[in-house]
């Protein structure tokens, strides 16, 4: 028996929308561990995470919290008003990073400490990246007055 034109049509377009759910599966698979998502430091202690999942947390630098270790070894603690976190880091931090400003980092939640790879710190007056001002605002610690709510994102 001879399909008809609508069953062929039925069947291409079924066709089609399975092969495009594929597709989507397959990128978002490929996606998986090259995705790096931000968190204040309230959200990211809320929940549980891999050890090895990349991830970036943002704030703002609490005062007298930056403790120097040896050679290039320092932790400081990240708040976002409500939580804080204690993020260590060896390396050489940016040229703008003190007490009191705005930061991102991006690195490992491992035990309770969050083992950063890389710390970005806001690089003029009128900037903070956008996800560290939307927790600050969220959290009730950002003014819309006060300098910098724009930026391009923790990056």
């Amino acid at each position: 028996m001879m399909a008809t034109r609508k069953t062929r049509r039925m069947q291409m377009l079924i066709f089609g929308a399975v092969l495009l759910a594929a597709a989507a599966g397959l990128v978002s698979f490929a996606f998986r561990d090259t995705i790096v998502f931000f968190f204040s430091p309230t959200e990211l202690m809320a929940e549980a995470r891999r050890p090895d999942q990349l991830l970036r947390v943002g704030g703002l630098v609490v005062a007298d919290s930056i403790q120097r270790g040896q050679g290039e070894t320092v932790s400081f603690d990240v708040t976002d008003g409500n939580g804080t976190l204690t993020v260590a880091f060896t390396g050489v931090l940016p040229d703008l990073f003190r007490e009191g400003q705005g930061v991102v980092a991006e690195g490992y939640l491992r035990n309770g400490r969050f083992e950063a790879v890389e710390v970005l710190a806001k690089h003029d007056e009128n900037y903070m990246p956008k996800e560290v001002a939307d927790a600050l605002k969220e959290q009730g610690h950002w003014q819309d007055g006060e300098p910098a709510a724009t930026g391009t994102g923790g990056s």
